[in-house]
């Protein structure tokens, strides 16, 4: 999964944005010379540079310079490999909750939870959060669970997510997330993969209007397993729905019976409720050390482009990393209140929903809900309730609010805001400069962010109070990352230039491996380019030094022998104020070799015409060439996303292809969507 900004098309007519508004404020990092200082540091003397930023942690072992840091990059010279802090010993739970409680910070906010009902509320501290996360530590022990064992955890945005995660890493066992709402193949699928024989999952919940009931989902992912002779032998279930009235009001939900969510007689061998669990455990579970390159989690990605992928963070170089991408991009303060709107079941999640801001002693905002229930002010309405002063959303969010107007955004205050961060895919001009205007109202930095799952925490950032910021560019390397362009040779670009976008050295938290599959690690990330981290994504560095992210390498199109990436067509059609979203995808021409299909999803109130159509055309032409000209533009109402937020390219360009087997369609959102896409097209004509 990529997570990053766009180009901007707008680049030649913006100047940068200066942060003179907000210098009044003593940044962490308050000057370009300060962050160029750092940054040679962090690269030409790593142990020196994360060796002080270690010293935030609490270690059994502390780490040593001499065996700080061991890699391999090129699979030439034998296998990948990298190795941060051997000898290490430390624990990421003691790190995140008892290192805070024991400094007397116990009745520190930790999270405001807000459920998808605005009347559904809780606030847990710092102290509080340990105790439950002690008792459900003990409730794992209970169940055989020790040192090493995979945990599979299928819960909604409810604080037992957290909770589930960090009695794992106290018991030094190993945590894996799996989206709430995922079908019962994908879910089965990774518990199989992994062997997990334990599964932590809920009755249900609701995101919005809609209603997700997750226990059928996974009685069926058990028997699924069943089938492939892999026993779950402990499934607990937090009860959710049936918890309030507020959730399950009435004896049906959504017309369907309480009685599906209970625990049938006879499967209490397997099953079991979280609450009486927890009611037959106590508050004291000591915490079990574990080695710096023990693993902490593992993190499925999307599967978008194939079969999912297993990535594997290790403990003490990803809280290493997590603690200070927070620290630094988010310019953190004791005093911030934090609301990052990912799903935990993403690695952004993983990061600044737990630990980066947990590592950091942070106050957050966990969210259940969704930014248009009950109407689309519902993000701002939560940013004044608890008086958010650092945001963190994707652009499909800011995108799809846009679609509704200003209003919704300016009756609520938003004075508590400072910077705004974006994260999950492209961000186009429009979209960047609604955020910037209306939401932050001049006033906030906009942080427009790079990274993957695989990098586990942001590579290229802007740093608040020292980085000019140019709309829609990623901007520069977050410490210890060493970024270059090759070209499709494999040498590297000396200033400015476009080409592939690696990394040159290892950075703490960059992750291990694959799950079972390090042939496949090296071969997806170093084979291409051996000695080089491989993004899969293409950039431009520009005269000032700046990295633009041009889009994912496999979304380059070739019209006429010209390469274009899809993100410099989807910039240019968004230069048109008419459209909400766009997506463009290469189908085959006799002639030319591939051409251009566009989608193209309209704003509210916006019509589709021959006109529009005639100018997002001559966009496109002015912007990038005759050559790329759209040959067709396909209006629909919405794109195929994964639950993420991602297009999902690959649905796009078989119906642009007119071919109708579509895959492992299991990431995505919302399944009927295909059938509207392939229905929508019977009316789409040349050049339409």
């Amino acid at each position: 999964m990529s997570i990053h900004g766009l180009q901007s098309e707008q680049e030649d007519e913006q100047p940068s944005l200066h942060h003179h508004h907000l210098q009044q404020h003593e940044y962490h990092v308050s000057s370009m010379a300060q962050y160029q200082r750092m940054y040679r540091e962090s690269v030409e003397d790593p142990a020196s540079f994360w060796g002080k930023l270690a010293q935030k942690l609490d270690w059994k072992v502390p780490p040593s310079a001499d065996r700080f840091l061991a890699y391999n990059f090129d699979p030439r010279a034998g296998p990948v490999r990298l190795m941060w802090m051997q000898g290490a010993v430390t624990n990421a739970c003691y790190n995140v909750l008892d290192r805070h409680v024991l400094a007397g910070h116990g009745d520190k906010v930790a999270y405001y939870w807000e459920g998808n009902n605005p009347m559904d509320k809780k606030t847990i501290t710092y102290g509080e959060l340990l105790d439950e996360v002690c008792r459900f530590a003990n409730v794992l022990k209970a169940k055989g669970v020790c040192q090493g064992h995979l945990v599979t955890v299928y819960l909604p945005m409810v604080p037992e997510l957290v909770v589930a995660m960090l009695a794992c890493a106290r018991l030094g066992a190993v945590h894996t997330v799996v989206f709430a709402g995922y079908s019962a193949e994908s879910l089965a699928q990774r518990m199989y993969d992994t062997q997990s024989r334990i599964l932590v999952t809920a009755d249900g919940s609701w995101r919005g209007k809609k209603l997700i009931l997750l226990k059928p989902i996974a009685d069926e992912a058990i028997s699924l397993c069943r089938q492939k002779n892999h026993a779950v032998e402990s499934c607990i279930v937090l009860r959710h729905l049936l918890s309030s009235d507020l959730r399950s009001g009435g004896n049906l939900l959504n017309g369907c019976s309480k009685e599906s969510l209970e625990i049938e007689e006879g499967t209490e061998d397997v099953y079991s409720w979280w609450h009486d669990e927890m009611s037959r455990q106590g508050s004291d579970c000591d915490v079990v050390w574990v080695e710096a390159e023990d693993p902490l989690f593992l993190l499925y990605t999307s599967g978008s482009t194939g079969r999912p992928k297993g990535v594997i963070h290790t403990t003490a170089g990803y809280l290493l990393y997590a603690l200070s991408t927070i620290y630094y991009t988010f310019d953190f303060r004791p005093e911030d209140v934090f609301f990052c709107s990912a799903d935990v079941g993403w690695v952004t999640g993983h990061t600044h929903v737990v630990y980066g801001v947990l590592a950091n002693g942070a106050t957050s905002v966990l969210f259940e809900g969704v930014p248009f229930y009950p109407d689309p002010g519902r993000f701002w309405e939560i940013i004044d309730l608890y008086q958010v002063n650092k945001f963190y959303t994707a652009p499909t969010a800011i995108r799809a609010l846009m679609k509704y107007g200003d209003s919704y955004v300016k009756k609520h205050s938003r004075k508590s805001l400072k910077l705004l961060g974006i994260a999950g895919e492209p961000i186009g001009p429009d979209a960047w400069f609604w955020y910037h205007h209306v939401v932050g109202e001049c006033r906030c930095i906009v942080l427009d962010t790079y990274w993957q799952t695989e990098t586990g925490g942001q590579m290229i950032t802007p740093l608040p109070g020292c980085t000019p910021l140019k709309p829609g560019a990623a901007t520069l390397p977050f410490f210890g990352v060493a970024p270059a362009i090759l070209d499709q040779d494999g040498k590297e670009i000396k200033g400015p230039g476009e080409g592939y976008l690696v990394i040159k050295k290892p950075w703490p938290g960059m992750m291990r491996t694959l799950y079972k599959d390090h042939d496949r690690f090296q071969k997806s990330y170093f084979t291409k380019f051996p000695g080089y981290y491989f993004t899969g994504d293409g950039a431009r560095r520009d005269e000032d030094g700046y990295y633009w992210i041009t889009g994912r390498v496999d979304d380059m199109l070739n019209v006429s022998g010209h390469l274009i990436s899809t993100a410099q067509v989807e910039a240019a059609l968004l230069a048109v104020h008419d459209l909400a979203e766009a997506a463009a995808v290469p189908r085959p021409h006799k002639v030319k070799g591939q051409c251009l299909y566009c989608y193209v999803v309209l704003k509210n109130g916006k019509f589709f015409s021959e006109d529009l159509k005639t100018r997002l055309k001559q966009s496109v032409r002015s912007k990038i060439g005759a050559f790329a000209d759209p040959e067709y533009v396909h209006c629909v109402e919405r794109l195929p996303k994964t639950r993420s937020g991602k297009v999902m390219r690959r649905i796009l360009r078989k119906i642009a292809c007119n071919e109708l087997e579509f895959g492992d369609v299991s990431a995505l959102s919302e399944q009927d969507v295909i059938s509207e896409l392939l229905q929508s097209k019977c009316f789409i004509q040349n050049g339409h």
